[in-house]
C-alpha cells in the first residue's frame, strides 16, 4: 500500500480493497503514514465519497487500530458512542447516560485535557459524586445498575 497511490486513486474517484484500507490505517497508526497524506486521503475521501463496502472496511480498520474491549463479564447488552472530535461534547454527555438509563451497559472511553474545552470525562467529574474509573479493570468489574427504561 503507498499512500500517494491511495491519495491519487480516491482523489479520482477510484475505490480501494478492502485490504488497501487496512493497511492504510494500519501504517498510519505505526507512524508510516505522515499526518498530511492521511489528511489529503481524507480530503479525497470528503470530495469523492466512499461505498458502501469502502466505509465499512474503514470502520472496522478504525475499530481495530486499537484494543478492542470485549467485557465478557457485563452481560448486558454494550455499545460505544465515539466521537471523532470536535468541541462542546454536544452529543456524547446526554446521549450516553440516556442510553444507560434504559439498561444498556455504555463503557465510555474517553479522554482528558483535550485543549481548550476539556476531554467528555473532566466535565463529567465535574458533577458531584460523579465516580470515573481511572482503571481498565474497573471497567471490566463494574456492575451497572438495571436501568428505569423498558
Amino acid at each position: 500500500m503507498n499512500p500517494v497511490e491511495m491519495i491519487r486513486s480516491k482523489r479520482d474517484g477510484e475505490t480501494h480493497t478492502a485490504g488497501d484500507i487496512r493497511a492504510f490505517v494500519e501504517q498510519f497508526v505505526a507512524g508510516s503514514v505522515a499526518d498530511y497524506q492521511m489528511t489529503a486521503w481524507l480530503m479525497a475521501v470528503f470530495l469523492r465519497g466512499l461505498d458502501d463496502r469502502e466505509t465499512v472496511a474503514l470502520t472496522e480498520a478504525m475499530l481495530h487500530s486499537g484494543k478492542v474491549l470485549r467485557l465478557p463479564s457485563v452481560k448486558a447488552v454494550k455499545m460505544d458512542k465515539h466521537s471523532t472530535g470536535g468541541v462542546g461534547d454536544k452529543i456524547s454527555i446526554c446521549l450516553a447516560p440516556l442510553v444507560a438509563a434504559c439498561g444498556v451497559a455504555v463503557p465510555m472511553i474517553s479522554g482528558r485535557g483535550l485543549g481548550h474545552t476539556g476531554g467528555t470525562l473532566d466535565k463529567l467529574e465535574a458533577i458531584p459524586g460523579y465516580k470515573v474509573p481511572a482503571r481498565l479493570e474497573a471497567v471490566r468489574t463494574h456492575r451497572p445498575r438495571r436501568g428505569a427504561c423498558r
